[in-house]
């Protein structure tokens, strides 16, 4: 794979990421607790190589610039400093969540999952419309 193919491989991640969060909800609001746990591990794993393809693009390779002009430049940095600014948050939160589960501390988990969960997708789908804004539609 070179590197020009990793930000369509990282926002595959992202998707399959949010795409395992999402089915991992459905799961849980019906007591599908080993369907959940797999979806929470598939979408933990996922995100796991998203940042592992994230540093190792942007150790070898500059920032790309965003192209677009107009009303979108503004949307897009707004999405874009959202999304940074919330990666960095749910990170310590999605360990801690896993952690209260793995340990069984069910209530603990449920209440900061309430938080993480929302997080999560958000930053997951962002990470996706950064891309398509960055690379697809004005790249």
């Amino acid at each position: 794979m070179s590197l020009s193919q990793l930000p369509a491989l990282n926002a595959i991640l992202n998707t399959t990421s949010a795409l395992l969060l999402i089915a991992g909800y459905y799961f849980i609001r019906r007591r599908e607790i080993n369907r959940h746990r797999a979806c929470m591990i598939g979408a933990f794993v996922a995100s796991t190589l998203f940042l592992t393809s994230y540093l190792v693009y942007h150790f070898h390779h500059p920032t790309t610039p965003f192209t677009g002009q107009g009303w979108v430049r503004p949307v897009y940095f707004f999405i874009l400093f959202t999304h940074i600014v919330l990666a960095v948050v749910i990170l310590p939160l999605i360990f801690m969540t896993f952690a209260r589960a793995l340990r069984d501390r069910r209530s603990a988990h449920v209440r900061i999952a309430r938080w993480t969960l929302p997080l999560w997708l958000y930053v997951s789908a962002t990470g996706v419309i950064v891309y398509l804004m960055l690379y697809r539609f004005y790249g």
